[in-house]
């Protein structure tokens, strides 16, 4: 042990020992949020359309009218989707021919990584919820529903509840019973379409990910 180690140590037993206070954690300043679900709404809204999301509030019956008509109003020529999801399920019976094809996220990566990475226009993908305060969306990758879904086609839709949107990150977490229910390795939260800016901070849209973060809150 170095003596620059030893003597932090020492100082921090010190202070024990002087009865010096450990500072306890206190979360009250992000908890205390009493805004309304309309509010909730607004804010969330507000937020990710700040930086460049989209967002339409639509009845949750009519959900796949919307996207129908987003995929003509930006020229799109195929939507990949989950065959397990309920919603994909959903699209799939109310799917018809002179529809942009419906691709399926079905096979092991290495076996179509060069048709996801250059001839998928779109995919959609659910989420668990949003944050208000953030403007954030909370999505947990699964096998069914692979993280690239959400990362490598040009165009994300996202379907959000609109009941599912919470005051705060630590509100999310506490609701939906984070720290029981085993979290997945990769927990994503989305503000936005990807961005990054240079070394003399010019911030451009759609380097890295998705050009364009489409969000369809369900009401």
């Amino acid at each position: 042990m170095n003596q620059a180690r030893q003597n932090i140590l020492k100082r921090l037993r010190d202070g024990r020992q002087q009865g010096f206070a450990v500072p306890t954690s206190d979360f009250a300043v992000v908890r205390e949020r009493n805004w309304t679900a309309a509010e909730k709404l607004d804010l969330f809204q507000q937020k990710i359309e700040s930086v460049h999301g989209e967002v339409h509030r639509v009845a949750a019956e009519r959900w796949i009218q919307e996207l129908i008509r987003l995929l003509a109003e930006k020229k799109l020529g195929n939507l990949l989707v989950s065959d397990i999801k309920a919603h994909g399920l959903e699209l799939r019976e109310q799917w018809h021919e002179s529809l942009p094809p419906l691709l399926a996220y079905d096979r092991k990566i290495e076996s179509w990584k060069e048709q996801l990475f250059t001839q998928v226009d779109a995919a959609v993908t659910g989420c668990r919820g949003a944050i208000a305060e953030t403007g954030s969306l909370i999505l947990w990758p699964d096998e069914d529903e692979p993280r690239l879904m959400s990362l490598v086609p040009p165009v994300h839709f996202v379907l959000l509840q609109a009941d599912q949107i919470y005051s705060t990150f630590i509100e999310a977490m506490a609701e939906q019973g984070w720290a029981t229910q085993g979290m997945p390795t990769n927990a994503l939260l989305i503000s936005g379409p990807s961005k990054t800016a240079d070394i003399e901070q010019t911030l451009a849209y759609g380097v890295h990910g998705p050009k364009e973060l489409v969000v369809l809150v369900l009401e």
